[in-house]
């Protein structure tokens, strides 16, 4: 950033603080707004984007002491003042004279009485009384303003790696190659879901100028399980059972993500989509577990012998006589 932008951007109101705000509390609102608009937490919000940016770079000027008591002074002097370094007369170095009631030709309640006061004021802006340029702060040897938002952080490091389900679900460190080639190891967390990002802090490129490493960025993909799907912190499968047990009712087995299997209860009449569920057999993580949740599925035989097949007509003629679909035609019909 310009520091010349400095007279239009209120960092104070950027970041909801007051201007006497102590270190330790300009950080804890800038962590609170970053984790809110991190693009990562709000992929494809463009709105979001910009308003981390801003914040980002609010906070890299107020936490820094020296910069902050610049913007603090820069401030000071009027958001309406602009400067054109290298300028001549009105549209120069008068502008600054004004701000501080001196006309470039002596007009104005002189401030400054001596030589050292006009170099003061010059050298803040990188700019010597004789028309060249020095080495301040707000400047660069070779004239002009230069962004000045701090030192430049690092650029952040990509990979990618695809987990089975079970590995996704339960967490693991495994070793894997960033773009440029070199290893590294990561810890994937237990319930890591497909597409997530895991972000490692300070593990990217250095800063070309002494500011804040870049991060490690891996993308996750998770590939599908032939039994379970994710639902959120669930687990979700479905349960084939015979028309016996549906009817009749049955103790069954069910596989669990573990390895092992759990007994659930089938009650007498239960329909197909019906919910069995078992608490806390789900993914779990730090934030806690999610369930198991067979859903029922009655399986119709595709073969019977003969023997079967008059067994079923006997059922049939003693069976209730009763339409499963009359609620369905008499809500088509209105």
């Amino acid at each position: 950033m310009a520091s010349q932008d400095w007279f239009d951007k209120d960092f104070y109101k950027v970041l909801g603080v007051s201007k006497d705000v102590s270190d330790a509390d300009l950080k804890k609102t800038y962590r609170k707004l970053a984790r809110k608009h991190h693009p990562d937490s709000n992929p494809g919000d463009a709105k979001a984007e910009a308003t981390f940016k801003e914040i980002s770079e609010a906070y890299s000027v107020l936490s820094d002491p020296g910069q902050r008591e610049e913007y603090d002074q820069i401030r000071a002097m009027g958001s309406g003042a602009r400067f054109t370094a290298g300028g001549q007369g009105a549209g120069g170095f008068e502008d600054v004279f004004s701000m501080f009631g001196q006309g470039g030709a002596g007009r104005g309640n002189a401030r400054f009485q001596t030589t050292e006061d006009f170099e003061d004021i010059f050298s803040m802006f990188n700019q010597q009384p004789g028309g060249g340029f020095g080495s301040g702060r707000f400047g660069q040897p070779t004239g002009g303003f230069r962004g000045y938002g701090g030192p430049t952080r690092g650029a952040d490091v990509t990979a990618r790696t695809t987990l089975d389900f079970v590995t996704a679900a339960k967490g693991e460190t495994i070793t894997l190659q960033s773009e440029d080639g070199k290893p590294f190891k990561v810890k994937i967390p237990a319930g890591v879901a497909d597409g997530q990002k895991i972000r490692l802090r300070g593990r990217g490129r250095p800063s070309p100028d002494g500011g804040e490493t870049g991060d490690i960025v891996v993308q996750v993909a998770v590939r599908k399980h032939p039994v379970f799907e994710r639902d959120g912190l669930n687990l979700r499968l479905t349960v084939p059972v015979t028309f016996v047990e549906a009817t009749l009712g049955a103790t069954i087995e069910v596989p669990t993500l573990d390895g092992d299997s759990v007994r659930l209860r089938v009650a007498p009449g239960t329909p197909s989509g019906r919910i069995l569920r078992v608490k806390g057999r789900g993914i779990k993580t730090t934030k806690g577990a999610g369930d198991l949740l067979a859903e029922v599925h009655v399986a119709v035989p595709a073969h019977l012998d003969d023997a079967a097949k008059e067994a079923l007509e006997k059922f049939h003629e003693l069976e209730p006589k009763e339409n499963p679909r009359a609620d369905l035609m008499a809500k088509a019909r209105g």
